[in-house]
């Protein structure tokens, strides 16, 4: 020892000086040593040498970090790991008093208060340590600490973070992982795939020898315990000790089942049934408690000879510390039928990934959600769950969420529903701008969108309904237009969501919010996160690639380098994908993009005749605007989708050229015709923000700022006098409009701004050709409609136009119909009736729209007011597929690491 304390005190010597040698143990030496950096005690614990021979010092440092670094006030904590001279060694705490097997040892027996107590408060630490998918492996009195009377668990992921790091070749040291009185039947015959249950037992092992003074099965050799755990009844605890309370008994009998299936389902249903003096057992195994079984050889005999599971049991204890090999990984794809290609995600795993759940639209073409088993070859809709997008498991997967719109606007209410029947419960109505949510272990449904106080930010709300509160705020001084896609840690401590710049997906990062301060940080960049229970951030970039850095969930902090896995994920607006993981290690993603074949332009009449404006001009067409006279069109074409770029083109009609107008920035749309029809004005990103630009049509000159805000600007055109400036805004809590009289006003005034809902959107202004009225569509009722008000006094009046949903208004040149495009995705028209007062008469569909964006505007009308000139688009469709993969866990250690 003496030769090996000196080498590690030299190995050791700039962190740690070793002051002395506090024990040995099966797999390691342990020492008191002086914390050199921060002037404290620690615990240095160092393998044997012929455990760490066998291990790879860099594979057990990585699954040391992640396993055991858990902040609990019963979990002694890691501070530290590492290798060095050839030790392989990891630093605790120095804990001035004993372990559990120390005063065992002194006094065999606990009162049985002590005993409950000290159980209840170690379950407590299992149970969040479960939560976080760490199972500890090797729970018995001498991995108990007692301080201060507190009880602390030590060692804590050790034994998986050995195996782990063995890889299969455990077996060489001679030792084993885990020690025979406590280990669960399933450890004892070396099942692979342990749970949480097998910790259960574990414990209820100890609290049997506090209560009994020896562990529920003794022997002579581990094989005769192990031989005992897998074929031998505990002895009931009253039997050896009357004074135990029936309840105490009753939930140290439950946790002592052979059957894992038969134990507490959690850490926390023991504790409490430890504490509950009306706790029972069932009739069946209250009769099997109370009548142990015969300890005679005869009785041990024929146990041991039945049959052939004597053969099998007496060949798994030669072998019974050999890890199984790896599952290995294995991926497939589904074939769903029509999933969804909406712009939100579509998929979702059970906690356990045995059920996938989809969007995708039933026989009569209304959007459901699907439910299909791992074992079963069709799947079942969810009664009740039309218009549902975004769908979500509760952490215990009994229960679904889902995001629901009440036609094709965009999602306004948050849905709870349950597979075993009753109707779905609306949680959280009447919202603005939901794009995803998540179910957090705290009982908390958080969801993004524009806040019920008028921010962006992410919210969050009790499942069973209540009041919302406001989780994060959307910070516009750094940038930030909006925080999406929240996914809670399996702690409820934390958070990751993504935060979105300037409708940019390639600037979209990362980020994870502490939930106790609100505080938030950028982790990485990319467009939307997952949490890995494997100890890993799974993210998707925008250009598709999924990948996987190794995360601490306690810390909120990277581990590691992040790793390239899988290219080609469909990227969808607002950085949507499709991916989902399970606790289990299951995995799904879609890849692909939503591929369009190039749109067009086409001419359109009032009964929805279509015709090409220009054979063979295509490509993805967002705005488009016809001059006052009807000849030259100005259109906005998007290149690379929404993280793209967009410019403007001029195009002469009928069957004139076209040309480019746009040379500088990476986004120029929104064109708009100046009264005369020499210029069009354009919203452009040429400068610090997004501003207003005018710019000859005909190119002959550089385009000149027409108005520079603060915020951005998101639409401006002009009245037909020239008189006005009419432009939208971005503000933090939502879009306004406003007006401004160029080289009268030193500063625009608004014009709608919204009075009933904070949080709205006022977009797509429209004035009418004798500039009294301003028809706009707004979000304010929950859902778009449109609305017309007098001009330029906004205020004296309000019309609705609309009644079930309504974008994107358009006058006609005689100022005698307003159209609109339903929500329905239909042309309307309304009868405007001349007079002193606006008034509406006959309103009418012409004909179904094939344009895609209700945001933007993608018509416009010829000076006659007879035909349309709008944005056809050729047909659309999801260019990838479904892929599952196995045992995804088994992949991300070997490539990333952990």
């Amino acid at each position: 020892m003496t030769e090996l304390t000196s080498r590690l005190s030299t190995a050791l010597a700039d962190r740690y000086k070793i002051e002395s040698h506090l024990g040995e143990g099966g797999m390691a030496n342990v020492y008191l040593a002086h914390d050199v950096k921060h002037d404290r005690k620690v615990a240095v614990k160092v393998l044997r040498p012929e455990l760490a021979a066998v291990l790879g010092a860099e594979r057990f440092v990585q699954e040391i970090k992640t396993t055991a670094n858990l902040q609990h006030p019963h979990i002694l904590p890691l501070f530290d790991s590492g290798e060095a001279d050839g030790f392989l060694y990891y630093v605790m705490p120095f804990i001035d008093g004993e372990t559990l097997r120390d005063k065992l040892n002194r006094e065999t027996q606990l009162g049985i208060d002590e005993a409950v107590n000290i159980t209840t408060a170690i379950a407590d630490a299992l149970d969040y340590a479960h939560r976080n998918n760490v199972i500890h492996r090797d729970i018995k009195p001498e991995n108990i600490l007692l301080h201060d009377g507190r009880p602390m668990v030590a060692d804590f992921g050790i034994a998986l973070a050995l195996s782990a790091a063995a890889g299969g070749r455990m077996t060489e040291t001679g030792m084993s992982l885990g020690t025979p009185h406590y280990m669960s039947p399933e450890q004892a015959t070396a099942e692979k795939d342990l749970t949480n249950r097998s910790d259960i037992y574990s414990l209820g092992c100890v609290l049997y020898e506090m209560l009994t003074g020896e562990p529920p099965h003794v022997g002579g050799s581990a094989q005769a315990i192990i031989m005992k755990i897998v074929t031998d009844e505990a002895r009931p605890v009253t039997e050896l000790r009357k004074s135990v309370p029936s309840h105490v008994a009753a939930a140290t009998a439950k946790s002592l089942e052979k059957l894992a299936a038969d134990r507490f389902a959690t850490a926390k249903e023991f504790a409490e049934a430890l504490t509950n003096p009306a706790f029972t057992l069932p009739e069946t195994a209250a009769m099997r408690a109370q009548a142990a079984p015969a300890r005679g050889p005869w009785n041990r005999l024929s146990i041991a000879m039945t049959g052939l599971a004597a053969v099998l049991l007496a060949s798994t204890l030669w072998d019974w510390l050999r890890p199984e090999p790896s599952t290995p990984v294995s991926r497939y794809s589904i074939a769903l039928p029509e999933v969804d290609a909406a712009t939100r995600p579509r998929v979702a795993l059970s906690p356990d990934g045995s059920r996938l759940m989809y969007v995708a639209p039933s026989e009569d073409g209304v959007t459901r959600l699907w439910l299909r088993p791992r074992d079963q070859l069709h799947a079942t809709p969810l009664a009740g769950s039309d218009g549902a997008v975004a769908p979500f498991y509760s952490p215990d997967g009994s229960r679904v969420g889902y995001l629901r719109s009440r036609g094709a606007a965009n999602p306004q209410s948050v849905m709870v529903a349950s597979w075993s029947g009753g109707p779905p419960i609306t949680v959280v109505d009447s919202l603005v701008g939901l794009d995803g949510a998540s179910w957090g272990t705290d009982g908390f449904l958080y969801y993004d969108g524009i806040t019920a106080g008028g921010t962006r930010g992410i919210m969050r709300v009790p499942a069973s309904g209540g009041m919302t509160e406001q989780v994060t705020t959307v910070d516009t001084a750094q940038g930030e237009s909006d925080h999406v896609w929240p996914e809670v840690l399996p702690s409820a401590k934390g958070m990751l969501f993504t935060v979105l710049r300037r409708d940019r997906l390639d600037q979209a990062d990362v980020a994870v919010v502490d939930l106790e301060t609100g505080t938030h940080r950028i982790l990485v960049r990319g467009v939307a996160a997952k949490y890995a229970a494997s100890g890993h951030l799974l993210y998707v970039t925008a250009d598709g690639t999924l990948m996987a850095v190794p995360f601490n969930p306690s810390r909120f902090e990277l581990a590691g380098e992040a790793i390239a896995l899988v290219d080609g994920l469909s990227v969808r607006i607002s950085g949507s994908v499709d991916l989902a993981v399970s606790s289990a290690g299951r995995l799904v993603y879609v890849t692909g993009t939503q591929t369009t074949e190039p749109a067009e332009l086409v001419w359109v009449d009032r009964n929805g005749t279509a015709e090409a404006i220009a054979p063979g001009w295509v490509g993805d067409f967002r705005t488009v605007a016809l001059s006052p006279d009807g000849s030259q069109l100005a259109a906005s074409i998007a290149q690379g989708g929404f993280s793209g770029t967009q410019q403007l083109y001029i195009k002469q009609l009928p069957r004139g050229p076209v040309s480019k107008l746009t040379l500088d920035g990476r986004l120029n749309f929104r064109p708009a015709w100046t009264p005369n029809g020499r210029s069009v004005s354009f919203v452009s990103d040429r400068g610090e923000n997004l501003d207003l630009y005018v710019k000859r049509a005909d190119g002959s000159a550089l385009a000149e700022v027409l108005l520079d805000h603060e915020r951005p600007i998101l639409e401006g055109f002009w009245s037909g006098d020239g008189q006005w400036l009419v432009y939208r805004l971005r503000m933090v809590a939502g879009d306004d409009l406003y007006a401004i009289r160029p080289g009268t006003d030193s500063v625009g005034g608004p014009l709608v701004t919204t009075s009933f809902r904070a949080s709205a959107d006022e977009f797509a202004p429209a004035l009418s050709p004798n500039g009294r009225w301003l028809a706009y569509t707004s979000n304010e009722s929950g859902r778009p409609e449109v609305y017309v008000v007098p001009f330029p006094n906004t205020r004296d009046a309000r019309w609705p136009v609309s009644t079930d949903g309504g974008f994107l208004p358009l006058w006609a040149h005689s100022g005698r119909e307003l159209f609109y495009k339903s929500e329905a995705r239909e042309l309307v028209v309304v009868e405007v009736i001349p007079g002193e007062t606006f008034a509406m008469g006959e309103r009418r569909v012409l004909f179904s729209l094939t344009t895609g964006y209700d945001w933007t505007a993608q018509y416009d009308l010829t000076p006659d007011d007879q035909r349309f000139v709008m944005v056809r688009n050729r047909g659309a469709e999801e260019a990838g597929e479904l892929i599952v993969v196995e045992n995804f866990f088994e992949e991300l250690k070997a490539k990333v690491g952990n």
